[in-house]
């Protein structure tokens, strides 16, 4: 069995651009919740439709083909890694947290 690497690349771009919109809607939710009058409703309303977006994505980007799955999945994964990197504490996003302040 052959697998043409070119084949996976759209699920990989796709799981990429999935992820930055999950974790990008992530990190925006956590910057406004603090100034929210009901952070709760906040919090849940945007997990749900973060999710929903997500999981809608995975099935029309698999099409049925388990490795497909897996090249979305590996694409959102490192799109996680990429955002936390980058807007985490230290990096180039305004953070709450000085650079001494411990964890």
């Amino acid at each position: 069995m052959t697998m043409n690497i070119w084949e996976y690349a759209p699920a990989f771009i796709g799981g990429l651009v999935t992820g930055s919109l999950y974790f990008g809607g992530l990190w925006l939710t956590v910057r406004h919740v603090i100034h929210a009058r009901r952070p709760a409703l906040m919090l849940w309303t945007s997990f749900l439709v973060r999710a929903s977006i997500a999981l809608a994505a995975f099935y029309v980007i698999m099409g049925g083909n388990w490795l497909r799955l897996a090249a979305c999945m590996a694409g959102f994964l490192l799109m996680r890694q990429v955002l936390t990197w980058r807007l985490g504490p230290g990096g180039s996003a305004p953070s709450r947290m000085g650079k001494g302040t411990p964890i």
